[in-house]
């Protein structure tokens, strides 16, 4: 089993392609701490951001991994910058059938 969020960011207008490229430096650091993107999608009117971020097998590692994310130096020197590109943010917990 796989444990991963679905998750869903509508972009704020004009900032889509500014996202994309932030999201690409995030992916080594959220690596680093135990979250592997495993795919990435934009919808067709290009103002939502959907993607699959997973966490192994076990939801105790959610907690774990999301923590050293968030508490680490990168995070935290560019969380505003980061956060300014997203208007919504929807995620669930979803695991592999």
């Amino acid at each position: 089993m796989t444990v991963a969020h679905l998750r869903t960011y509508t972009i704020n207008k004009g900032m889509l392609d500014s996202w994309l490229k932030t999201f690409q430096e995030l992916i080594p650091h959220m690596e680093e701490a135990g979250i592997k993107v495993e795919s990435t999608w934009v919808n067709q009117e290009r103002t939502q951001f959907i993607w699959i971020r997973s966490y192994g097998d076990s939801v105790e590692n959610i907690a774990t991994a999301e923590a050293k994310f968030y508490g680490s130096d990168y995070w935290n020197a560019n969380v505003e910058f980061v956060r300014s590109h997203l208007a919504h943010r929807v995620f669930q917990v979803i695991e592999s059938a």
